[in-house]
């Protein structure tokens, strides 16, 4: 983002050698902070056009992807969510800001469960792409401040619609009060990221790799399949934690996940992780609180201590 033109790199944080690193300790002694990520997401039917993006391989109306979507919101969700319940797992909602006026029933129910509500944008169609920086504040702006009115307190984190960037897409979320992303996936533990305002600000582990619409999409896996890369991940993660407190997630979709042949495989992963004891089953928003008050800036940052 921030590279020249010749030599253009992600210059948002330092490197830092995974080896070496000061220790790492989260609350009680825990190795691992483990968290649920439901992507809760509305799609429009017929979008405002994007010349550098199309949101659907069909022509309009493009029945097939949309429907699927709803059935995620309609039923997938309620699926989901049962099981967190069971697993005492609370979810860290990466929101599309329009479901808050969409299916305000949704969001209630994820409130009466004290579920953190980050920013995914407005819609899922809706791309950073060719915005201005002025027409990309807007819309941070926008979702942020529907969110807050919708649930009383301001999301702190962000995952950039469709994963569409900018170049100053982190640097304007910070200074609308952001304290955290989702959108780099460098690391296995929390990551001090710099901004052009100087505020506090970092990353948090968020998996591309068990992610499930990565999984069932792109990579094409039986959902057995799913369950197993996930309750390795958490092997070695836990076993690196023992060492260094680590950073877990599971991303999911109420649409892929929540599908009745894919639930059980998803189920057996969390009943296997939230049987250690010393994990830390947390949000996100949890996780970006502690490292902002309790970590050196030894990951991508310098060696003092936050203020």
């Amino acid at each position: 983002m921030r590279g020249s033109v010749q030599n253009a790199e992600l210059d948002l944080y330092d490197y830092s050698a995974y080896e070496g690193r000061p220790k790492i300790e989260w609350p009680n002694g825990a190795r691992l902070a483990f968290w649920v990520a439901p992507n809760i997401e509305f799609y429009e039917l017929d979008p405002p056009t994007n010349a550098h993006r199309k949101p659907w391989p069909h022509p309009y109306p493009a029945v097939p992807g949309y429907s699927i979507r709803d059935y995620g919101n309609r039923v997938g969700h309620q699926r989901q969510m049962g099981v967190l319940d069971k697993y005492g797992v609370r979810g860290s909602i990466s929101l599309s800001a329009a479901l808050c006026e969409h299916h305000p029933e949704i969001i209630a129910l994820c409130a009466e469960r004290d579920w953190e509500f980050f920013s995914h944008g407005i819609y899922n169609t809706r791309y950073t792409y060719g915005l201005t920086e002025d027409q990309e504040r807007e819309m941070i702006e926008d979702a942020m401040a529907t969110i807050e009115r919708a649930v009383g307190q301001r999301p702190a984190g962000y995952l950039a619609p469709a994963l569409s960037h900018s170049n100053h897409t982190i640097d304007l979320f910070a200074e609308a009060g952001g304290r955290y992303t989702c959108d780099l996936f460098h690391d296995d533990q929390p990551t001090w990221v710099k901004t052009r305002s100087g505020k506090p600000f970092v990353s948090i582990p968020y998996s591309l790799e068990l992610n499930d619409t990565i999984a069932y999409v792109v990579q094409k896996m039986e959902p057995r399949r799913y369950g197993e890369i996930i309750r390795r991940a958490f092997d070695q993660l836990y076993v690196e934690g023992a060492e260094s407190g680590t950073v877990m997630c599971i991303p999911t979709h109420n649409y892929q996940v929540s599908c009745p042949h894919r639930l059980r495989a998803f189920e057996e992963a969390l009943e296997y992780i939230t049987g250690h004891s010393d994990v830390w089953v947390t949000t996100g928003r949890e996780i970006a609180e502690y490292s902002l008050t309790h970590l050196q800036k030894h990951i991508g940052g310098g060696a003092e201590q936050p203020a």
